[in-house]
């Protein structure tokens, strides 16, 4: 199985930010676990997760992970993400499509908070 990766934001007006969505999903890529990486924006950004499971699949990946670039389970994760995962899997039958959830949780994240912390404290 050839798996494509989504990492799906909610996306902003800042064009910066969705760059920076984007720039974590080609940096994804380069690790070399997984190559066909895209990035993805429920709103504000493109392009959607319907057009970049689009592309994946039309680039050869014949499964998808969707890896939510949101920081808590909050209304989108709740309320948007299901139906864009069902509206995918109805027009890619045979596709399997699963997603991850989001950010809270990981471990990582607390380390990752530690580290910005202790960048800016000049007592440790």
């Amino acid at each position: 199985m050839t798996t494509g990766i989504i990492v799906f934001a909610h996306g902003s007006r800042v064009e910066s930010a969705n760059q920076a969505v984007r720039s974590v999903a080609a940096e994804l890529a380069r690790a070399g676990a997984y190559t066909l990486v895209e990035a993805a924006f429920l709103e504000l950004g493109q392009p959607d997760l319907v057009a970049a499971a689009a592309g994946l699949l039309h680039r050869g990946a014949d499964r998808l992970i969707v890896l939510p670039y949101f920081l808590t389970p909050g209304l989108h994760m709740e309320r948007d993400l299901a139906p864009l995962i069902a509206r995918i899997s109805a027009a890619h039958p045979g596709i399997e499509v699963t997603a991850a959830p989001s950010l809270d949780g990981h471990p990582g994240l607390v380390q990752a908070l530690l580290d910005r912390a202790r960048a800016l404290d000049q007592s440790t």
